[in-house]
């Protein structure tokens, strides 16, 4: 048996109630969101998801690293290496190095991946007007907020689920902690 198991809290009778359980909802509508962008934007642009957010970024910033992305995204870095080796052999980015920092090389967009931002731009945007159409206004503003501070909050979600780690799976809180893919 499993060590972590064996140190186990004994299971509840009753399950997650999906009908209630916010994280399932937000992966639910991030995961069917995600995929069908993704799917428009292949078919019209020839680009999928991971670059359409890697071409938000460079266009809000400027320039940007992989690290940089990965952080922001939350994509673990080497999924967006790959996306800017592809998007520097089709013309969309140029790698340079970053001028604070010599060592960091940094992706900035081109004329052409601008185009592209832009293009894609307006489906995203007819997308998102799409999916709020059932709110108000006012439901709009007060559901980003909301998700504002989610996400802010997330470090304290992190440290919480540690702490209930260290008190309930004393065994698995001895363990080296594994790094999660995007962390590395």
């Amino acid at each position: 048996m499993n060590a972590a198991r064996a140190s186990a809290p004994a299971k509840s009778a009753k399950p997650v109630d999906l009908d209630r359980y916010v994280p399932a909802y937000l992966t639910w509508i991030a995961n069917k969101l995600s995929r069908s962008a993704s799917q428009h934007y292949l078919n019209l642009f020839d680009v999928g998801i991971e670059t359409w957010r890697c071409l938000v970024l460079l266009a809000i910033e400027g320039s940007i690293s992989a690290q940089q992305v990965s952080k922001v995204i939350g994509l673990d870095k080497a999924s967006v290496s790959r996306c800017f080796k592809a998007m520097q052999e089709t013309g969309l980015i140029r790698v340079e190095l970053d001028p604070n920092d010599g060592r960091a090389r940094v992706a900035v967009l081109t004329p052409k991946g601008r185009a592209l931002h832009d293009q894609i731009r307006d489906v995203a945007l007819e997308r998102e007007r799409a999916f709020l159409s059932v709110l108000s206004k006012q439901e709009v503003e007060t559901l980003i907020g909301l998700l504002r501070r989610l996400h802010e909050n997330l470090p304290a979600v992190e440290a919480a689920t540690q702490a209930f780690i260290d008190r309930n799976y004393p065994n698995a809180a001895k363990r080296p902690r594994k790094r999660a893919p995007e962390e590395e």
